[in-house]
């Protein structure tokens, strides 16, 4: 009994440790470049504009303090073993017809919820390339679905048939370490073991660069992105 304890004791020593040596990434992602203004969403004559209390635009480019671009979803590409969600279940919200948030990651497997917050009807389309389409009604407030989705897809898109312009992003991994920036373009991926990875920047009109990095155990660690507006066709 005693040496079972005993290692039992090493074993919860072992994982702390871990934890607690675990790198953490901070860093920006920029915008170079000038994009173009964001498009107003006409809610006359919809099923909207009675519910909706102010107007809205596309979410394109939302550029932030010093050329911070949000939206970005910035995760190891290569390099992370498969592991576990380390957060509660996901939401995908419907409110006030915009799905909120605009970009989001989960991990393969974990629960995503999707709920439909406007008095209202809305449909949930999910047109993925590599995981399975799903289509399905959410008619009453307060409305809850539950859905996984099983392989890693950076990014699946998600959109309302019933209002054209209603669209998601989600980016699904088989880990934990990723993140999307903030409004001023910031980032954290916390707990990354040591080692040697490629991180990628991923943006849905600027695209997506990546960098090769090696972290140890306890480092903090500083890595910055610039992307750039695409150049006219």
């Amino acid at each position: 009994m005693k040496f079972y304890l005993s290692c039992v004791t090493m074993a919860v020593l072992a994982a702390a440790l871990q934890t607690v040596s675990a790198a953490e990434i901070t860093g920006k992602i920029t915008l170079k470049g000038q994009p173009k203004p964001e498009t107003p969403i006409p809610l006359e004559g919809t099923t909207c504009g009675p519910v909706v209390p102010t107007a809205f635009t596309t979410r394109h480019y939302m550029v932030g303090a010093d050329k911070g671009l949000a939206n970005v979803f910035v995760y190891i590409k290569q390099g992370a073993a498969p592991a576990p969600a380390t957060a509660g279940e996901p939401l995908l919200d419907q409110l006030n017809c915009q799905y909120e948030p605009y970009v989001m990651g989960m991990v393969t497997g974990q629960k995503l919820k999707i709920r439909n917050s406007d008095p209202l009807l809305h449909n949930v389309h999910a047109t993925p390339k590599v995981n399975k389409e799903f289509n399905f009604a959410q008619v009453t407030k307060g409305q809850i679905n539950e859905k996984v989705f099983d392989k890693p897809e950076v990014l699946v898109r998600m959109k309302c048939d019933v209002h054209p312009w209603m669209f998601a992003y989600i980016g699904v991994v088989d880990h934990p370490y990723f993140a999307v920036t903030d409004k001023d373009g910031s980032f954290k991926i916390s707990n990354l073991p040591a080692g040697k990875y490629t991180i990628e920047a991923m943006h849905l009109k600027a695209g997506a660069k990546q960098q090769e990095i090696t972290v140890t155990g306890d480092e903090k660690k500083a890595v910055n992105f610039e992307l750039e507006v695409p150049a006219a066709p």
